[in-house]
Formats: structure tokens, sequence, C-alpha cells
């Protein structure tokens, strides 16, 4: 049986509107009546109905995030801070996958205005114009997360890519090393861009040379870490360390030379990126940059439900501080 609002104020003897105002958290109802209705919801296990609630209230307390892959140890720690702060905010989300394809993404982001979301949370790839009109023709608040849009009109929360690419490389620089591989990933993104200047910055400020053979792309992937360091091992002039652009990349690496009877990080030293818990799981422990996924997820859902409730805004571009953390990988 389907108990409603009507069911509730029959039993509890009060109007409907009164009961309304207990589930809604309205302050205005005597303390006797509040108990009452609340022991009668109870009672009759009254589940309020989140659908009429938005009509009624023109919000559906519900935002999307949409994010290119869920099983990435990367993006489910950003999730986690998203959900967190979702729900300390009295939101509910609804999560979907994007495989980081333009089309699905675009399809994502109209199925989410159909389902009359308050707010969305997007992670992808490049951000097109597609993407950034398709932002500003919605009626609701868009905000990204660990994604860049080159013309600035789109909130967002990120670490300075370049900067901490720059670090790693001068990190790796400075133990010695002037072979130094890039393992990117494979997509023309603008944070891979970023990466991709800051490792030769790096050189270029230590006058040095890059050897194009030592710039492979991967994507992102356990398995292409193990094909790309594959490649480089191959090489006449082989690296004697390599920056890669995801942890998740940086164990292949590192298993990919130790199957090649190479020691890690005695013969080729080894440098990620992210510091996901697969850091610490990896034996020799591997050196990276500490990108705060789960603050990003959280900073970013503080920031939508900022639009969302018409509170001001001082910055929407948000920069969060990275570092390096040294561990066994590296000597």
């Amino acid at each position: 049986m389907n108990i409603t609002i009507y069911d509730v104020a029959r039993e509890a003897n009060v109007s409907m509107a009164t009961v309304s105002r207990v589930v809604n958290g309205n302050p205005n109802v005597k303390p006797v009546t509040r108990k009452k209705v609340l022991a009668t919801i109870e009672q009759l296990g009254y589940r309020p109905n989140a659908v009429a609630r938005g009509l009624a209230s023109k919000k559906t307390t519900t935002v999307g995030a949409i994010i290119p892959d869920i099983s990435s140890i990367f993006f489910a720690e950003l999730a986690r801070g998203i959900e967190d702060i979702a729900t300390m905010y009295k939101y509910n989300m609804i999560l979907s996958n994007s495989d980081q394809n333009k089309d699905k993404e675009l399809q994502l982001i109209n199925t989410m205005l159909e389902k009359q979301v308050d707010g969305i949370l997007f992670m992808g790839g490049n951000i097109t114009d597609e993407h950034v009109k398709q932002f500003e023709s919605s009626s609701i608040p868009v905000v990204l997360a660990a994604t860049y849009d080159e013309s600035n009109r789109i909130p967002s929360v990120n670490i300075d890519y370049e900067a901490a690419a720059f670090e790693a490389t001068s990190f790796l620089l400075g133990k010695g090393n002037e072979k130094i591989a890039f393992i990117s990933g494979q997509d023309d993104t603008l944070i891979n861009q970023q990466k991709y200047n800051g490792y030769l910055r790096a050189f270029k400020e230590k006058s040095k040379t890059v050897d194009d053979e030592y710039i492979l792309r991967g994507d992102y992937s356990y398995d292409s870490g193990l094909e790309a360091v594959d490649q480089l091992l191959s090489l006449n002039k082989k690296p004697t360390a390599v920056f890669v652009a995801s942890d998740e990349m940086a164990l292949g690496v590192i298993h990919g030379a130790q199957d090649r009877g190479y020691k890690v990080p005695e013969d080729l030293e080894v440098f990620g990126f992210d510091n996901t818990r697969l850091a610490t799981m990896v034996r020799p422990t591997l050196s990276t940059i500490v990108q705060p996924m789960y603050d990003i997820g959280a900073v970013a859902m503080r920031l939508l439900t900022k639009y969302m409730n018409k509170e001001e805004v001082e910055e929407k571009k948000v920069v969060l501080p990275h570092r390096i953390v040294e561990r066994t990988s590296t000597k």
C-alpha cells in the first residue's frame, strides 16, 4: 500500500500543510505537533515523494555528476569528495560515466537537464565550444572538476598542472638525470598539454635538450605503462628516469622494467602523478605529485552549492595546492 501525505495528516489529525512543514524541516510547528507527526510517519512507514516536493519547491535537491570512468581510482576518489559534500548539504547525486566520449558527454548533459537536476558537476577531457554553449544555455549552474575550460567561462577546480609537471621533471633533473622520458595521456586535453609544457620548461631552464624518442603517449592505464616502458628500454640510448602522467601508468612502468630485469630506482627512476592509493601499494613505493583528488571533488561540490543557492562566489576558477612526495622509486 502506498502511504500518502493525506494518510499521515488524517492519522495525526493535522492538516496536510502541517505534515509538509514537518517533512521539510520548517521551524513554524509546535514541538508537540512535530513529535506527533513524526511518530505517525514512522508508524505508517511514510516516505516523502521527492518528485512532488521538487515540483512544489522548483528544486529537486539532486545534482548530476558526469565522470569519464568511475572504475578509475582517480575519479573514484573525486566522486567520494563530491558525494560527501553533497550529503552534508542534503543533495542527492546522479552519477554517469561518459567514457570521455564527446557525443556521450553532450547527451548526458541533456539527460541531466531533462531530469531537472539543480546543478551539474562535469569531469571530462576537452571542453569544446559545444560544451560551453550547452552549459551556458542551461538554466542551472555547472562546475568543472579536474577539467579545464580554456575560455575560462565555466567555473572550475583544479591544480596547476604545468607547475606540478615542471617540479616533477626538475626533481629528476636535480638527481643527475639528463635522459628523462615522459609518458603522457593519449588525448590532446589542455591538462595533458600543461603537463607536457611543464616537462619542457624544466629542460629549458636547465639548458638541457629534450630527446623526442623519450616522449610517448599512453592512456592512463597500467597496460599502457607496460607497453611504453618496453619501447623505452628497447632504445639504444635508454632513459635513466621516467616521468609518468598518472600513477596507474607508472605502476605499469615499474613492473615492465622489473620484468626486463631492470631495478627501480637503481637502473630507472620512476615518478608518477596523482598520489592515488596505488602509489603506496607498489614496491618500490612511488614518488609522485600529490593531486588532492578528494579535495578537488569536495571543493567543486561546495562551489556548486554556492551557485545553486545564489551565494556570493569570490573566485570561480579555484586552483588548489599540490606538492611532491618522495618515495623509493627515485634515488
